[in-house]
């Protein structure tokens, strides 16, 4: 009579006679092609060409890149655009603090996203308040706990008390008197911005190189699409491009900060947010609007609850952290014809 054994001891007679793990005996390869096809249902590489930069300059950006990095334009001379949204140094466009410290101490009510491909978002701010780069480069100069400019007259008043700024606004908007003015700067702050467009191997493995990600990273990235994460990080950001409710499922512990809401007063908008992108996400904690979870691992464990009403395993933990840690942009296209 033939002897059949139970699967789980054909299982641990393969793993005695070849020395192969237990995990990879069980676990197949993915086939890099196959997630890929998923992968492109929802998520798409960053676009080359970026809405809006068609008409800016060189003149342009470099008046914005000088701008942007002006701590003349703060009321004490402490603060610019990149303390709060930090490039330099090898920073991922945020502080790193779970809110931004204004010029005189004070401290604002939600976490500072990193300015990184913000010119590819649907809208600025949380709550979408602003509704593209220039409009949202109006508020910090101004805003008493930030920058703490008292008006626009100020602003424009100290630019024209600085020597290097005429000629550089009358390089960037020729023909034009009075170049000097606050529509200006943010046009200018904003063309800077428009040239900070990350690059990653997701981008890579989108466009059909199979080697971009790891073995571990592919197992992530199919996690994250069989799981349910595409239905709000979708697109080129893998968000950036909805707004979705804090707490789908669990109510989220912050439940002082009401969203969208504030905007809109539309009851249907309460606790919405916009979708943060994913882009970077791995170098830009801490992460959610208040700065509150400081770790990778416990935002993954967060959503998974709030959102999903999931509990991932540890080593479904660990790829999806493994794939978004592949998404830690290794260039900037700052190319301007």
């Amino acid at each position: 009579m033939p002897i059949t054994l139970h699967p789980r001891f054909g299982i641990v007679l393969f793993i005695l006679f070849t020395g192969v793990p237990l995990a990879l005996a069980q676990t197949p390869a993915l086939n890099p092609a196959t997630v890929r096809t998923k992968a492109l249902l929802s998520l798409s590489p960053i676009p080359d060409k970026i809405p809006g930069a068609e008409k800016d300059t060189v003149a342009l950006v470099s008046l914005g890149k000088e701008l942007y990095f002006d701590k003349r334009l703060s009321k004490n001379g402490t603060q610019s655009c990149n303390t709060c949204h930090a490039i330099d140094d090898g920073r991922a466009g945020v502080d790193n603090e779970p809110t931004s410290v204004g010029a005189f101490g004070k401290r604002g009510d939600r976490n500072s996203p990193t300015v990184f491909n913000a010119a590819l978002h649907m809208a600025q701010f949380w709550d979408g308040r602003a509704s593209d780069l220039e409009e949202q480069a109006k508020g910090p100069i101004l805003n008493p706990v930030e920058m703490a400019m008292t008006s626009p007259q100020e602003v424009i008043e100290r630019l024209k008390a600085e020597t290097n700024y005429p000629p550089q606004f009358e390089a960037a908007f020729s023909g034009e008197t009075n170049s000097i003015n606050y529509e200006n700067v943010v046009t200018a702050i904003a063309a800077f911005e428009r040239t900070l467009i990350t690059h990653d191997r997701l981008d890579n493995f989108l466009k059909g190189r199979d080697d971009a990600l790891t073995p571990v990273e592919l197992s992530g990235l199919s996690i994250f699409i069989t799981t349910g994460c595409t239905a709000c990080h979708n697109g080129p950001l893998l968000g950036g491009n909805s707004y979705q409710k804090s707490g789908l499922l669990t109510p989220y512990v912050n439940q002082g900060d009401v969203g969208r809401y504030d905007v809109t007063k539309d009851e249907e908008d309460r606790f919405k947010f916009k979708v943060p992108s994913l882009r970077n996400i791995a170098v830009t904690h801490p992460y959610f609007h208040d700065g509150r979870i400081r770790s990778l691992p416990e935002a993954i464990r967060t959503m998974a609850t709030i959102q999903l009403g999931k509990e991932f395993t540890q080593e479904e933990a660990g790829d999806l952290i493994a794939f978004l840690k592949a998404l830690i942009g290794n260039e900037l296209h700052r190319v301007v014809k």
